[in-house]
């Protein structure tokens, strides 16, 4: 697939610039000039162009080319291939199409023709479009694979214009194009057999950008009016204007906050890292394996010394006592010097004793206990 050269002997003619010529700044202190020089790449020819002409010109059409002498690479010349359509929107799809055309019998050498149908046209059978008949031209030209450019392409395909530029077969996807006075308007040229077939791209179309558009309407006008564009250029009203005018600086608030409590936030852990890091580095450096042998040393000695630290007397801890004639008296429960403390305890009661009963005599008397015997209460 050869490159479209430019002729570097073309010259800037008149002082404007032509498709042969590149405008390149160059800085000269304070001051910019404008060169123009010859450039390597072009976009396509129009068919009115002098080089589409001489290419029409040097091609023998007497020399019919078929199927099989396209797909052998036997042909005496280059195959001239035509595919038409509205192309708004230029999207992969559509160069993917002029791609598959470009190279439909990669045994020949394939001169790719594009027919574009201008807008009164395209209004009349199709709908409104996006782009005008001139920006679709140009995106056209500027694709890889064109090689001509057709102007106000008809709607449909007809035996006078395929002569009039020379073409040998017409690529378009198999799906039938149904018109309002027709079922399919490339079915003759089917019929005929000048028809090869290119396959569509899945879920890729102008209809489904349009959708797209749609249903963000307001997404897109709300970036076009933070862009510069003015409600009328939008076509908006009024209110529509300062609503959408008014979510945009919503936005832009809550952009900036968000962006203060990243960095915030960002700030806090890296603070809080460092300063783990810090306290970690300090925790090994008291508690280490030399370090805390060493506490629990400490540790275990004072457990021990609390467990063998002398314990209090007996005597502090027995009861109260009487002597045989019942006086109470108490022992010292703890000194300290010279002060002695005492515990005063009431005294417990007296034993009440037994009757003696006599059975007999008082020389044979036994004593018996009654039943009235009762043990000291405390």
């Amino acid at each position: 697939m050869s490159s479209r050269k430019r002729p570097h002997e073309s010259t800037k003619e008149n002082g404007g610039l032509n498709d042969d010529m590149e405008g390149i700044t160059i800085q000269n202190g304070s001051e910019s000039i404008k060169v123009y020089r010859p450039t390597l790449c072009k976009p396509a020819p129009y068919s009115t162009d002098p080089e589409a002409i001489a290419e029409h010109e040097g091609c023998d059409y007497t020399q019919k080319i078929t199927v099989e002498m396209a797909q052998n690479g036997t042909a005496p010349r280059k195959i001239r291939i035509y595919t038409d359509g509205i192309y708004d929107l230029f999207h992969q799809g559509h160069a993917r199409q002029m791609m598959q055309a470009k190279n439909i019998f990669p045994n020949s050498e394939v001169y790719l023709i594009i027919g574009a149908c201008n807008d009164e046209l395209t209004h009349t059978m199709k709908g409104r479009t996006v782009m005008t008949d001139v920006e679709r031209y140009e995106a056209i030209r500027h694709c890889r694979y064109v090689d001509e450019i057709i102007r106000d392409a008809p709607w449909k395909i007809t035996d006078e214009f395929m002569a009039e530029h020379k073409i040998d077969f017409v690529a378009q996807d198999s799906t039938p194009y149904v018109s309002e006075d027709c079922d399919d308007i490339y079915k003759e040229i089917k019929e005929k057999g000048y028809f090869v077939a290119t396959e569509r791209t899945e879920g890729v179309s102008t209809s489904a950008i349009v959708s797209r558009i749609v249903k963000d309407y307001d997404i897109y006008v709300r970036r076009n009016l933070a862009r510069g564009y003015t409600a009328k250029e939008l076509n908006v009203s009024f209110l529509n204007e300062k609503k959408f005018r008014l979510q945009n600086k919503l936005d832009e608030m809550k952009n900036k906050g968000k962006k203060v409590i990243d960095d915030v936030k960002g700030d806090f852990i890296q603070k809080w890292e460092e300063k783990s890091n810090e306290f970690i580095r300090t925790f090994l450096m008291l508690f280490g394996r030399d370090n805390l042998s060493q506490i629990w040393d400490k540790s275990k000695g004072r457990i021990k010394d609390a467990l063998h630290k002398r314990s209090p007397s007996r005597s502090s801890l027995s009861p109260s006592r009487s002597d045989d004639e019942g006086e109470p008296y108490s022992s010292n429960s703890s000194t300290n010097g010279n002060n002695k403390q005492e515990h005063d305890s009431p005294p417990p009661k007296r034993v009440q004793r037994g009757t003696h009963l006599s059975l007999t005599s008082d020389d044979d008397e036994e004593e018996f206990l009654s039943p009235t015997t009762s043990f000291p209460q405390f």
